[in-house]
């Protein structure tokens, strides 16, 4: 993957650098667990014995990629490059049999009872309804008969996540500012997208109303105490593309320097590149998806660095080629999730 890095790469975005070649190898990622049922990490409350069974028979859309929300952003990555860059892909067509196969409206059903039940109404909130949402924005978005088939199956769980999602701001009382599955503002990003995709004013509005509540009166964020060694996205950076998406540019313009003024006074230095030891722990290497997390944040952050936007778009690359160097790593551990990174990050900002 490094070897497709530009080798002047500070003016280059990562957005520009998904060529075919790279999207025939990263899809070649969620095509090996897609339909691979163990090993498998399930977070589900067993309210009788009827859910001990395989999981495939209870997430029958959602059941490989060792999660639930892994295997969902798995699916959400085979759209994104086949729908938005190459639909001509040398496994095109096995991946349109694939999606048809899981994304039926049968199986969207059966996994919507299990959110339905009122012990599991909270099961992958906040992770894994975003990345649910995102992947119904993609498919809202693909002008293609299979496309419009599955977006119209998966409107259904789409729309029960949109409700519970303004059920939920409504009641959270305090951020959730952490570096992994349960980030409020990166959740609030990928939901935000779809629900501007889908003309879903509610659920932009509550999005809207909680984002300001909760951090429009950021100042000097603690990015120094980044990164956790769990993290795979950045609390402060994940915040910044929330506020980007929610604020005027002027007004946002205004709360990033407030925010995190070391980025816009030469202290660059604050965020270095996250280390790896051991990529087979599959928490160590989180950090792994924190360095491409981070670059889609910064490339968004350059644009407002004014003179110090080429040191910010020299940090973002930094981090983007130490993640694209471990996408391919070997190991089932980060494997399994690492190319949908890899893919937002390489797409962000494209247009359909």
């Amino acid at each position: 993957m490094s070897a497709q890095v530009p080798s002047n790469p500070e003016h280059t975005p990562a957005a520009t650098l998904l060529t075919k070649d790279i999207a025939n190898k990263l899809v070649e990622l969620p095509l090996k667990c897609l339909d691979l049922e163990f090993p498998y990490k399930t977070g589900i409350v067993f309210t009788d014995s009827s859910l001990l069974t395989a999981p495939k028979n209870y997430h029958p859309a959602f059941y490989g990629c060792f999660d639930w929300h892994s295997s969902v952003h798995g699916h959400w990555m085979l759209v994104r490059p086949l729908l938005k860059s190459y639909p001509d892909l040398a496994k095109a067509s096995v991946i349109r049999s694939k999606l048809a196969a899981h994304l039926s409206s049968e199986n969207i059903k059966i996994e919507q009872q299990l959110f339905s039940s009122a012990e599991n109404k909270s099961f992958e909130r906040i992770y894994g309804w975003s990345w649910l949402l995102q992947l119904q924005n993609e498919l809202l978005t693909w002008n293609d008969p299979l496309g419009k088939t599955m977006s119209q199956n998966l409107q259904p769980l789409a729309s029960q996540f949109s409700i519970a999602y303004i059920q939920f701001l409504d009641k959270i009382m305090y951020p959730i500012r952490v570096g992994e599955h349960t980030n409020l503002a990166f959740g609030l990003c990928l939901a935000w997208d779809y629900a501007v995709t889908a003309k879903d004013e509610p659920l932009q509005k509550a999005i809207h109303n909680a984002a300001m509540r909760f951090y429009a009166a950021d100042k000097n964020a603690p990015i120094q105490w980044e990164p956790g060694g769990y993290d795979f996205l950045s609390p402060s950076l994940e915040e910044a593309d929330l506020m980007r998406r929610v604020m005027p540019q002027a007004d946002y313009r205004k709360w990033l320097y407030a925010f995190l003024p070391g980025l816009f006074e030469n202290k660059i230095s604050i965020l270095q590149v996250a280390q790896v030891k051991d990529r087979t722990d599959g928490k160590l290497v989180h950090l792994d998806g924190l360095n491409l997390s981070r670059t889609w944040c910064l490339e968004a952050i350059a644009e407002h660095g004014g003179k110090n936007q080429q040191a910010i778009q020299q940090l973002a690359h930094a981090h983007m080629e130490a993640g694209l160097k471990q996408v391919f790593s070997g190991s089932y551990a980060g494997e399994h999730w690492l190319a949908s990174f890899a893919v937002y990050m390489l797409t962000i900002g494209k247009q359909p």
